[in-house]
């Protein structure tokens, strides 16, 4: 599995890519797998300011649907529309096309996001 070195993770299988005071928001390769091919993401939070830990949106699968939970305090400000209609991209490229919200940063990062080695230690694929 890949688990780029450059992001950083949460335990809920979320990913971070940190460029200045902008954060990209997805899903792991490891959540994708899990979780199966995925029809539908909804994203309903675009303008609010999210809290650490709160529900911004959901991912559905075939098979179940899933919280998505922000992994830093801040305002969401843009949904990757190509989802709307292709939410498959998750799947094929979790990390570059499939990405889910961008975020502005408010305030210092939580500590508890993990490094790429420690997400793959966390999910057993060291």
């Amino acid at each position: 599995m890949n688990f780029p070195q450059e992001l950083k993770y949460t335990k809920d299988h979320e990913w971070v890519k940190i460029e200045g005071d902008i954060a990209t928001i997805g899903i792991t390769e490891f959540a994708q797998a899990e979780l199966g091919d995925i029809v539908y993401v909804e994203v309903e939070t675009v303008g609010e300011t999210i809290e650490t830990g709160e529900v911004f949106g959901t991912v559905e699968a075939v098979k179940t649907v899933s919280d998505l939970f922000m992994p830093l305090t801040g305002e969401i400000l843009e949904f990757n529309e190509e989802l709307e209609g292709s939410p498959e991209l998750v799947n094929e490229s979790p990390y570059e096309t499939g990405w889910m919200v961008k975020v502005k940063i408010d305030g210092d990062l939580p500590s508890d996001l993990l490094s790429s080695e420690e997400y793959a230690e966390l999910v057993g694929k060291d």
